[in-house]
């Protein structure tokens, strides 16, 4: 399993790709599929963004697209799922959805759970909203984290996971946020909770060496649902 400090760096170097291709790019690109599958980590759990098979390309003078839905269920920004107007607002939605995954080491959307809780999007926002947070996020990262920093990226979650576009921060605010709450973590209680090794494996790198192209080693990446959701499943938990 994933120590925290690792999941977090993760949601860092994943927000920043994101804003990149909002905010950086020549022409803004959403990328319409943000999951634990397309984020791949290597031997030193650098996360790379790839798959950009349904991604589109937003002209300068536009902020969204009317678009075929395409997407992954669980993912899958509602708003756009009922309208087809695709936004960077979409990215934002399926993002929150990976940082629920990061805290809670579920799946997205199982059918194995009960009924109320399949949906993980869904059942995050409503344990939040009835103060059962520490009730619901892994043990591991509860054990490991620092509890005013899980409750303010618990608070960002929610705000990614807004039904409606504009209740939702963009891809620059949310990983404007996660540096700031990475920065929470003091270097001591970093080396305190992880072997000088991890540690030094945990640097700040720029956002271009953060894409993994479709041909991207295979044997060479794992994905975060391989290392957080299927590890959590293995021990039985």
């Amino acid at each position: 399993m994933l120590p925290w400090p690792s999941r977090l760096q993760i949601a860092v170097e994943t927000a920043g790709a994101v804003s990149y291709l909002h905010f950086a790019a020549s022409t803004p690109i959403i990328h319409r599929d943000i999951k634990s599958t397309n984020i791949l980590l290597d031997d030193k759990y650098t996360a790379k963004v790839s798959d950009f098979g349904a991604s589109r390309l937003i002209p300068l003078d536009q902020s969204q697209l009317t678009t075929l839905v395409q997407g992954t269920l669980g993912y899958l920004d509602p708003e756009y799922f009922h309208s087809s107007q695709l936004t960077e607002k979409s990215d934002v939605y399926s993002f929150g959805v990976l940082l629920a995954e990061l805290l809670t080491g579920k799946k997205a959307l199982s059918f194995d759970r009960p009924e109320e809780e399949r949906n993980l999007a869904m059942y995050f926002v409503s344990s939040m909203n009835e103060n059962h947070l520490f009730e619901i996020i892994d043990q591991q990262v509860l054990n490991e984290g620092n509890a005013e920093q899980l409750k303010e990226i618990a608070m960002l979650t929610k705000r990614c996971l807004g039904l409606k576009g504009d209740e939702r921060p963009t891809m620059k605010e949310v990983a404007m946020e996660l540096e700031g709450l990475k920065a929470m973590e003091t270097h001591s209680w970093m080396k305190g909770n992880m072997g000088s090794e991890e540690t030094e494996n945990l640097p700040d790198k720029p956002y271009d060496a953060c894409f993994g192209g479709a041909n991207s080693d295979s044997a060479c990446y794992d994905s975060i649902n391989d290392q957080v959701i299927i590890s959590r499943l293995d021990d039985g938990r």
